[in-house]
């Protein structure tokens, strides 16, 4: 996994250092984490537990997890990473700060990671997001995400809240 420079951005891997960041910006934020199919952090410790994780995932060869950083500041923005394989097809996945919503920042990440991942010879990639959330869905359909279906899913850590999950696949 190297890192991705694209005009206003820069994904790279994230850092033991990046975990403030990411708890200020977006893991604490009720709104942001809303159709997240994780919970809200309860502090910075929860923040460092699964930084723990996430870092440890980069031994791994079919990782890829990145950091996004706006250029011009240097500003953690958020993260975008394969999260999984559905039968060798990455799924991917995203994760951005309320500040940095609607200003186009995840579709250019999202482009960038499907260059990417073309490059490395996969010739598809899957991504879904919850209905109700247009900014989600409007990204994926900016990068050529076509719909492929939808279904329920009970989420247990959202208190076995229900919701409709739109799929999408994106040929690269």
């Amino acid at each position: 996994m190297r890192e991705i420079e694209t005009e206003r951005l820069l994904l790279r891997k994230v850092r033991r250092e990046d975990a403030a960041d990411i708890y200020a910006h977006y893991a604490n934020d009720p709104e942001v984490t809303k159709y997240m199919t994780w919970n809200v952090h309860e502090s910075i410790d929860t923040t460092n537990a699964v930084m723990d994780f996430w870092l440890g995932d980069y031994d791994k060869p079919e990782c890829y997890r990145w950091g996004i950083v706006r250029r011009a500041d240097q500003e953690f923005m958020g993260m975008i990473d394969v999260v999984g394989y559905h039968e060798g097809i990455p799924v991917i996945g995203y994760c951005s700060g309320r500040a940095y919503w609607g200003n186009g920042y995840m579709t250019e990440a999202l482009n960038a990671v499907l260059k990417q991942l073309k490059e490395d010879g996969f010739h598809m990639a899957l991504i879904e997001a919850v209905r109700e959330n247009i900014g989600s869905n409007r990204v994926i359909q900016k990068a050529g995400g076509i719909p492929t279906g939808s279904h329920e899913e009970t989420w247990p850590q959202k208190n076995h809240q229900t919701f409709m999950i739109n799929s999408y696949r994106i040929d690269l």
